[in-house]
């Protein structure tokens, strides 16, 4: 195979996209996904269409135009410096506006021909981080009858789009647990799946403005030292002695776990999601759900756009989506999907240790290890909606906020920007386990921003609780009838 360079920005060879297309990657965003391509300083502009043409000359089959077609547009459309965004006007009291749009993740034209198999014992719906550990995890232990179906390409929703932070410091001992379990089967999720992810320890540190969020973090960090996680309250000084670089313009005080880190999610989900295919697991991209025939107080069968399959158990993965399939089956979640923004600059010389976040307004902003500064920021005035869209709002905020911690990024380049849905629950807390009135569908949503980061501990207890039938708390304490009995499990340590 040719080594000759496609993408040059992001050192993507001839050989790595036909390694992609081998591995059943066959239109433009799914390529770019799994090689990077197309994420440098020029977007796509010079390897595009040598991509394509690969396409053409290598997949299976030969690829219909809208698997050719150019990727989603990522604005801003020229890299702009962040300064010239810190210095833009915005007016506070406005709520964000739809932005540029994003194009439609679940192309019907990219549908298979095929029909879905006939019968599984486990269908999952939703093809992200969640459902595809899930899978994993379940095949790990036997239970390889399992369909996952996905309505876009993968990596196409949340768990693609997310800055690829993983913490321990949380606000209750079950979400700390989790986390703490997360980070150990993420360290050695390279070794175990084959793939590089990226992780890379390098700890969080939360910035507090406020009496009130220096007592929360006070707080979190008496919580954290009594479940092992070392986090240390540190004063503005020896913060900077962590980071040299920021200000610390406003800061009070600070939170500070070194073992907290970061890794690169694209891989992450690829790894689950061939691991799981190796060991029987059908992954079934492009396939829409739009129905359920319902009996007996359960689903007998899930309905999809390439037809039906009966099954034993359903397990609702889809994240923010999750809402609007479960309707199908005249059930009612309680998830509202809020968008979140985020973006990633040129790359700079490595000298950003670990995620910084500022409590108080939502900012966060790590180093990748390629060097790009990627960060975002919540909206206090962001409308519930299914809303992909970015906004120049969005930049104006974030780059004035960064810009006051680390001037230094004023005159860095922003290459690329992009939103995902935050899957926002009453109490800030997941809904897992079985649905009043409808025994065999699971519930596996809600997560807010976190699901990423604790899908490794969570897939791996929800696949030994349905693979043997032993009881676990969490999906007795999380479960959807908790909203109707009044109990909320509530979590305020969200970022954004």
């Amino acid at each position: 195979m040719s080594k000759s360079l496609v993408c040059t920005c992001e050192d993507v060879t001839a050989s790595e996209v036909e390694h992609a297309i081998s591995k059943g990657y066959c239109d433009i965003e799914s390529v770019k996904r799994f090689t990077g391509f197309g994420t440098g300083m020029c977007q796509g502009k010079q390897c595009l269409n040598a991509v394509a043409r690969l396409l053409e000359d290598k997949a299976p089959k030969k690829p219909a135009p809208a698997q050719l077609m150019p990727f989603t547009p990522r604005p801003p459309l020229f890299p702009t410096e962040l300064g010239y965004w810190a210095s833009a006007a915005f007016d506070p009291a406005r709520a964000p506006a739809g932005g540029v749009p994003a194009v439609d993740i679940a192309s019907p034209t990219l549908r298979s021909e095929a029909p879905v198999k006939a019968k599984a014992k486990i269908v999952i719906i939703g093809g992200g981080i969640m459902g595809l550990a899930l899978a994993w995890n379940l095949a790990e232990l036997g239970e390889t009858d399992v369909v996952v179906l996905e309505k876009g390409y993968l990596c196409a929703g949340a768990s693609g789009r997310n800055g690829g932070g993983i913490r321990a410091q949380w606000g209750t001992p079950t979400l700390i647990s989790l986390a703490r379990r997360s980070i150990e089967l993420m360290k050695r999720f390279a070794r175990d799946m084959g793939i590089n992810v990226w992780f890379r320890q390098g700890g969080y540190l939360f910035l507090a403005k406020s009496d009130e969020v220096v007592r929360k973090i006070e707080r979190g960090a008496a919580l954290h030292n009594q479940h092992g996680v070392p986090t240390q309250i540190l004063t503005p000084d020896a913060a900077r002695d962590v980071v040299p670089q920021l200000t610390l313009k406003g800061v009070k005080a600070a939170a500070w776990n070194p073992k907290d880190a970061v890794i690169f999610p694209w891989p992450f989900l690829w790894g689950y999601a061939q691991q799981a295919q190796k060991r029987g697991v059908q992954v079934e991209t492009f396939t829409d759900v739009v129905g359920f025939e319902l009996g007996g107080g359960k689903i007998k069968k899930v309905i999809t756009d390439r037809g039906e399959i009966a099954c034993e158990t359903v397990v609702l993965a889809a994240g923010a989506w999750s809402p609007q399939i479960a309707k199908l089956a005249g059930v009612h979640l309680p998830n509202h999907p809020h968008r979140h923004e985020i973006c990633s600059t040129e790359p700079l010389k490595p000298f950003l240790g670990p995620l910084v976040s500022v409590l108080d307004s939502g900012l966060y902003f790590s180093q990748s290890m390629r060097g790009e500064i990627v960060g975002g920021m919540g909206d206090p005035r962001e409308p519930v909606g299914l809303n992909l869209g970015s906004t120049s709002r969005f930049l104006t905020r974030y780059a004035q906020a960064l810009t006051e911690q680390l001037p230094q990024t004023g005159r860095v380049k922003v290459l690329r920007q992009w939103s995902g849905p935050y899957d926002v629950t009453p109490d800030n807390s997941p809904i897992l386990g079985k649905t009043p009135k409808l025994e065999n569908l699971l519930n596996l949503s809600g997560f807010v921003g976190h699901g990423f980061m604790m899908a490794p501990a969570v897939a791996e207890r929800m696949a030994k609780w349905m693979a043997t039938g032993e009881s676990d708390e969490l999906f007795e304490r999380f479960t959807l009838s908790r909203f109707a009995e009044g109990r909320m499990e509530r979590e305020d340590m969200i970022i954004g």
